[in-house]
């Protein structure tokens, strides 16, 4: 084992006790312990303004750069948490930093969680944003949909119903770390069991009856694209750049998803960070912001 190894490890025992310490049995708490994260870690008010709103309900927030910055182009941020975690403040940890290194407006949301509002009920309020930037005359290729976890997820998820609508699809896709595949095949779910600092067996199983409640009295449910996007059909989408780590157990969420589009030729670029985990982008670490810095590059070269 190198001393990077090592450093990993010991960090890694770092993330999970911080985040066992936000878990906890009460859905409630563990939604607030996250949010208070994000606000504590997320917000830079010197670097990076939010204005917050409200589309026929759903709050919303503008996260933009506190300086002159490229206009025209925004990032869309569909923020993770299972689907029944997560607000746009916890996911400030990385709407800000991708915010100030693209240099580019970034609109996130609060879709309305599971079990309260199972599928599709995000998926629902996800298609709504995006029906209110093309009414607010954002043209559908100035937009870059972006998403971490199921965060991710959710960004796919658009995208199909946007291309069986017959519609003009976004300019392209940012994934973080992005859970695509809900019947949990994977084999990373068995190989990276004992690494993985952030999840779990139970806490996937958890969240996904949550999200889609039929699925265990018919498990044909969760092989719909729009509960996994990593079985759509993506012939005619745009470029998609993923991000994973390497010792998370949704590693194949993403390594798979990268195969399928490239055989129905589409566009996509994997990097895969050694020693990572989940989402390993929101840490305040060097070789987080150089994700996320990379990230910018691609939104950029589109842009």
């Amino acid at each position: 084992m190198t001393k990077k190894d090592k450093q990993n490890q010991n960090f890694m025992k770092i993330i999970k006790a911080i985040h066992d310490f936000t878990v906890k049995d009460d859905l409630e708490k563990y939604r607030r312990s996250q949010t208070n994260l994000g606000i504590l870690f997320g917000t830079k008010q010197s670097e990076a303004v939010y204005d917050e709103f409200s589309i026929d309900g759903i709050p919303c927030e503008w996260v933009r750069p506190n300086r002159p910055h490229k206009s025209g182009s925004i990032i869309l941020y569909c923020h993770g948490g299972g689907f029944y975690t997560g607000s746009l403040e916890y996911a400030r940890t990385l709407t800000t930093k991708l915010c100030l290194a693209s240099s580019m407006d970034i609109i996130s949301f609060n879709y309305r969680l599971a079990p309260e509002n199972p599928a599709p009920a995000a998926l629902d309020d996800t298609v709504q944003v995006w029906n209110y930037l093309m009414h607010q005359g954002y043209g559908a290729q100035n937009i870059i949909i972006a998403g971490d976890s199921a965060g991710g997820n959710l960004a796919l998820a658009l995208g199909l119903k946007l291309k069986e609508e017959e519609r003009i699809l976004p300019k392209g896709f940012v994934l973080f770390s992005p859970w695509t595949d809900l019947t949990l095949s994977g084999a990373s779910h068995i190989k990276k069991a004992d690494v993985d600092p952030i999840l779990n067996a139970d806490y996937l199983s958890s969240a996904r009856n949550a999200y889609v409640p039929g699925g265990l009295q018919n498990e044909a449910l969760y092989s719909d694209p729009y509960i996994s996007p990593l079985f759509g059909d993506y012939a005619g989408f745009p470029p998609i750049y993923i991000q994973t780590g390497s010792n998370e157990i949704l590693l194949n969420d993403s390594t798979e998803l990268q195969k399928r589009l490239s055989k129905q030729n589409v566009s996509v670029k994997l990097d895969l960070y050694r020693g990572m985990w989940h989402v390993f982008q929101m840490s305040n670490m060097k070789k987080a912001n150089e994700a996320v810095n990379q990230a910018a590059e691609f939104i950029l070269h589109l842009a």
